[in-house]
């Protein structure tokens, strides 16, 4: 792409889009122009639909991925070559509404006994008792561990924001359980070398390795453990609006979900075939 791949980089950069993001966008745009075979300027509409439908019809891409490769087709015509973009009858696609897994606490429990050393259950406490995100995780700083006010900062979380957390007492003491064996300086969960923090693969693979010595059956991933976090929170009482800013969740409608999740929603409803059974039981007797 040339020039056009440097437009594009300081277009994304003027907006202030994430590094993996930009990088996603490029991607995309790089495949457009491969399977046009045209210069990226000489792409015509007809090509875009052709190759929409080619990663729909041929390459059968998730709603999500296919919303992400057209989020970057259209920021390349308008922000780029400064070209409208206009497909008739085009239209986001609309994922599927799918509820999370969540793990009962006796699982978490099991999970966290799974850890092969301290420091990856230090990681994993870290994830149930806070929400937190995996790369949120593991680009903590010891400064951001505030037992004064018993407090957790999260330094530009997803979506560019700061949020505070609270810290839990049981898991303070299992930081200064790994601290005093660890001894990490800067980052909290310091990857090889100690200049970068633990990749996020990494953390993923404690995980799995706990999964899979505690015997958890369930199709559950790092991911899960703020799933079950923000439900068992529910389930104990917490509000929506309390979890929605623990989880930094832009809409509340993200957050509600959780409540299809808890064993209070479902404890507190009845099934009319329950109901029926006792008006039928008098004239059994």
């Amino acid at each position: 792409m040339g020039v056009f791949r440097d437009a594009m980089a300081g277009a994304m950069a003027l907006r202030g889009l994430a590094p993996k993001t930009c990088s996603t966008y490029l991607s995309w745009v790089r495949r457009l122009v491969q399977f046009c075979r045209v210069a990226a300027d000489q792409i015509t509409m007809e090509q875009v639909r052709a190759y929409l439908l080619h990663l729909t019809q041929d390459l059968k891409l998730s709603f999500s991925t296919f919303n992400q490769a057209l989020n970057a087709i259209r920021f390349f015509f308008i922000e780029v070559l400064k070209r409208p973009f206009v497909l008739e009858g085009l239209r986001y696609q609309k994922p599927p509404r799918r509820l999370p897994v969540v793990m009962s606490g006796d699982e978490v429990k099991r999970l966290l006994e799974g850890a092969q050393s301290l420091r990856d259950r230090a990681i994993l406490e870290t994830a149930y008792a806070t929400g937190m995100r995996v790369s949120e995780v593991v680009r903590l700083r010891l400064e951001d561990i505030d037992s004064q006010r018993m407090t957790i900062r999260v330094e530009q979380g997803k979506g560019r924001k700061d949020r505070y957390l609270m810290l839990s007492p049981a898991l303070l003491e299992t930081l200064r359980g790994y601290y005093r064996v660890s001894k990490p300086k800067g980052f909290l969960f310091p990857g090889k070398g100690g200049a970068k923090p633990l990749s996020v693969s990494a953390a993923q693979k404690a995980f799995g390795m706990a999964k899979q010595r505690a015997r958890i059956e369930k199709r559950v991933s790092f991911h899960t453990l703020r799933h079950s976090f923000a439900t068992h929170l529910l389930e104990d009482g917490a509000n929506v609006r309390q979890i929605q800013a623990l989880l930094g969740h832009r809409s509340l409608q993200t957050t509600e979900r959780y409540t299809h999740l808890t064993e209070n929603y479902l404890g507190q409803i009845r099934s009319p075939l329950d109901r029926l059974r006792e008006k039928e039981a008098p004239r059994r007797g």
